[in-house]
């Protein structure tokens, strides 16, 4: 600035800025902004040129954020990543970016139930065509494909409730044969566990709320890519719609991520102790994990994945909701919710009916969906078997 002396309320606006020589910090700094300053008239007018990783609109991305997709994108092994405003977000913008009018979708059976809801009741009006196909029966994919149309093969591995996990090298070879896009949710691996990127997927979308915010505190999604192509897409669609992230959410899944290591390694072995130990229990007909022989793809689990984490689902005896509404009120620590990857341990009660349109062989089957916390195991295990205790009672 000038010497000039302002007035007081110039003043209040216009600052010096702190010098920050011989300052660091471990911590990525929080950069808060709408408006993005250019250093000219030109820079302004040209602004469109810095287009898709420069900064000119902080909707588009500050370096917080920018931070954040780096270290992703290095984590998934992609070329470049995004940030939308929750795991929902990140595989409605894909199919907004990627389907037009007379494009075919093939979504799992498994996935997360309001991606049908979408398929449903966004994407029909627009004249996109949706199928469900059973992603433990590749021959049920191929039969649906439909060529010249098929854009785009999505899957989640593994499923929602019943954790499945789908033969992705397969469904990626598919794909290609009919010149289709693939992308999968890997909310519940990880990038530290899965990296479908490697053996050929086009696009991993995260729930980032989850295990990389890691304190139930935050909403947003990622998605990363395998290709510069489909990144500018995304980018370019994310600008239409007007999304963008907080840099303060940022902040908090950049922290996050930090301890998403040794918090992954602990509650994975945890709920793994937890499985077995509740394969035995009368009160239980199934235990559903991935690492378990006699779980749905495991073989698959085996071959694409580092290891587990702390969500598991477990089919109950009892066909009694009320009963068991009753015994989920005897728990102390576990909570009952929606989402999972916080430092609380949950449990959520799940049906399949009506959402399923293959291999639902008990539509009236209580499924409990239990996600490990970072509370002590010999507690929660004393929680657990008193709930499940009063089932059997």
């Amino acid at each position: 600035m000038t010497d000039q002396v302002f007035e007081p309320s110039t003043m209040c606006v216009h600052r010096e800025l702190a010098q920050i020589e011989g300052f660091r910090s471990f911590s990525t700094p929080v950069y808060r902004a709408s408006t993005i300053v250019f250093p000219d008239a030109q820079s302004y007018r040209e602004r469109g040129l810095r287009f898709p990783d420069g900064y000119s609109y902080g909707l588009m991305g500050t370096p917080t954020t920018r931070a954040l997709e780096g270290q992703l994108t290095q984590l998934a092994g992609g070329v470049r990543s995004v940030l939308v405003p929750s795991g929902q977000a990140a595989i409605t913008v894909v199919m907004l970016t990627l389907l037009s009018q007379g494009d075919h979708v093939l979504i799992p059976d498994n996935i997360y139930p309001p991606v049908k809801q979408f398929a449903q009741e966004v994407l029909s009006r627009y004249g996109v065509a949706f199928d469900v196909y059973d992603p433990m029966n590749l021959q049920s994919l191929c039969d649906l494909v439909k060529s010249g149309q098929t854009k785009l093969i999505w899957m989640e591995a593994p499923g929602s409730t019943t954790m499945e996990v789908c033969d992705m090298r397969s469904i990626v070879r598919v794909a290609k044969e009919c010149g289709a896009w693939t992308a999968c949710d890997n909310t519940w691996a990880t990038s530290l566990f899965c990296k479908p990127l490697s053996f050929g997927v086009d696009i991993v979308a995260e729930a980032l709320t989850k295990y990389v915010g890691g304190h139930s505190d935050l909403l947003l999604g990622a998605l990363s890519f395998a290709s510069m192509d489909v990144y500018v897409k995304v980018r370019e669609q994310l600008a239409n719609l007007g999304v963008g992230v907080s840099p303060d959410d940022c902040s908090l899944a950049l922290r996050g991520i930090e301890t998403m290591p040794v918090r992954l390694a602990h509650v994975g072995s945890i709920a793994l102790d937890f499985a077995q130990w509740l394969r035995s229990h009368r009160s239980v007909a199934r235990v559903i994990h991935p690492a378990f022989p006699e779980s749905p793809g495991h073989e698959f689990w085996r071959r694409d994945f580092r290891g587990s984490t702390g969500v598991f689902t477990i089919e109950l005896r009892s066909r009694d909701a009320s009963l068991v509404d009753r015994a989920l009120g005897s728990l102390e620590l576990f909570a009952i919710g929606a989402s999972w990857g916080g430092t609380r341990s949950l449990l959520a009660p799940m049906s399949l009916d009506g959402l399923r349109n293959y291999g639902s062989d008990n539509p009236d089957a209580i499924y409990l969906r239990i996600s490990i916390g970072l509370e002590s195991p010999v507690d929660l295990w004393r929680d657990i078997e008193r709930m499940l205790a009063f089932l059997s009672s």
